[in-house]
């Protein structure tokens, strides 16, 4: 009989792309999901893993009794949510995938609310980027993910997959103490010509929002520095080298040099929650969606201060 968490290594790197990566997400060493998925080998008789690169992937074989594991994780994770559901309780573990600044700003208050109220509840955290937080609630590599979306790419909702609303997070043009934008309560987009730009890269939804905004207003944007973080583009601005424009959650107060004005009309990204359709009935995600909607409107007043 083949072994569920065995399966559940494996389904794991072949949704998240490496051994290292798996292990993170599951909680686990590398050398411990290694040792899983030999243990699946020397099993089923069949190689499963081969090298590529520095890396792994997955044999044809592999490929097939990961597709059959992620089924029949979904059944286990059915009869987890009856039995839940008929507790009425909170109760065992809950993996959440967040975009950075939701993990920093957000997150830290709303898992230790959940771990005050219900002890049985184990949530575990991991920083994903949101452009893969969808695929990775639809093929369960995480049981729920808080991410983002901006008005030109509005958030992918595939089949199988349940949203709610967290809030909106309003953006800021930063800009250098010394800056002419600086001594002006407000500027429009139509005034941003000529600026230079500091920016995620490409690929990133903030990035984009940005190019794509600024085009549709007659300007072509001059990114001159980009950067993952957020503080590392605070930093960039404080020192004199660009404007930025970078949402309030979980920015932090802006350090001496660094002055916030109001781009109109204001943008504005929002948040949400999403889980399989299966788990809607699970305590633990319908207690997660409400403590998540219950601290926004605390997270959002103090952001950016």
């Amino acid at each position: 009989m083949l072994d569920l968490q065995r399966l559940r290594a494996l389904h794991a790197v072949s949704v998240h792309g490496t051994v290292g990566a798996a292990a993170a997400a599951l909680g686990y060493t590398p050398s411990a999901v290694s040792q899983q998925i030999a243990k699946l080998e020397r099993e089923t008789r069949t190689v499963l893993l081969e090298r590529q690169g520095r890396g792994v992937r997955l044999t044809e074989h592999a490929q097939h009794l990961a597709a059959t594991a992620q089924e029949l994780l979904a059944i286990v994770e059915r009869a987890e949510t009856e039995l839940e559901e008929r507790r009425g309780v909170p109760a065992g573990r809950l993996t959440i995938a967040a975009f950075a600044s939701a993990a920093r700003g957000l997150m830290p208050g709303v898992l230790a609310d959940l771990a005050g109220r219900h002890p049985a509840l184990d949530t575990r955290l991991t920083e994903v980027d949101p452009h893969l937080s969808v695929d990775l609630v639809a093929k369960g590599a995480v049981d729920m993910a808080v991410a983002h979306d901006w008005d030109i790419a509005p958030l992918p909702a595939p089949p199988g997959v349940e949203h709610a609303v967290i809030g909106d997070d309003l953006s800021d043009l930063l800009v250098p103490a010394g800056h002419p934008f600086a001594a002006r309560p407000s500027v429009r987009r139509t005034d941003l010509k000529g600026q230079r730009w500091v920016c995620q890269p490409p690929g990133r939804v903030c990035h984009d929002w940005l190019v794509r905004t600024l085009r549709e207003a007659g300007c072509e944007p001059d990114i001159v520095h980009q950067a993952d973080e957020n503080p590392t583009l605070v930093a960039l601005v404080a020192a004199g080298l660009g404007v930025g424009l970078i949402p309030r959650l979980g920015r932090g107060p802006l350090p001496a040099g660094v002055v916030e004005v109001s781009l109109e009309p204001m943008p504005v990204r929002r948040l949400y929650a999403l889980w399989r359709q299966g788990a809607t009935r699970r305590p633990a995600i319908t207690e997660t969606v409400r403590t998540l909607q219950e601290h926004w409107p605390k997270v959002s007043a103090h952001s950016g201060c």
